[in-house]
């Protein structure tokens, strides 16, 4: 077979530098679609993003020449150099990162989910959410690192 075919969907989750909350509601469609259009440069696809004032979440699919690292390192450079240009001053992303694997069969679960992310808020904080999502997937964590 002379073609690679490839569906690599990842569920990505990260935050703002100490979970402060910089995403404003005034600039947060234009973040997302700054953020989608990085995947794109890529030459991935973004299905999904959605996030509230201190986190987002991405449902991609990359090429399998990029790693989810390398593509993470591109989205949030870039994305945190956009937002101090032309939002906001002194933003960044925290240091790290969640990825999971998604299944096609799942997607439109994720897609959903990603999409309800202010109305979900109301009831859980990003902290109560990222540690289920780990619990979840069978992610061992150092607490340290999850709560303020």
């Amino acid at each position: 077979m002379a073609q690679t075919f490839t569906n690599l969907l990842t569920h990505v989750i990260f935050s703002t530098k100490d979970r402060e909350c910089r995403i404003e509601k005034s600039f947060r469609a234009d973040l997302h679609a700054y953020l989608g259009g990085i995947v794109r440069e890529m030459g991935g696809t973004a299905l999904m993003i959605g996030g509230t004032l201190d986190h987002v979440h991405l449902l991609i699919d990359m090429p399998p020449t990029i790693s989810i690292a390398d593509a993470m390192r591109v989205i949030k450079a870039n994305s945190s150099r956009w937002l101090n240009e032309t939002h906001t001053r002194n933003f960044s992303w925290q240091a790290g990162y969640a990825a999971f694997s998604v299944s096609q069969s799942n997607a439109g679960a994720v897609t959903r989910y990603i999409s309800a992310q202010e109305m979900h808020h109301r009831a859980r904080t990003f902290q109560k959410e990222f540690v289920s999502f780990l619990n979840r997937h069978g992610i061992s964590y150092d607490e340290r690192f999850i709560w303020k």
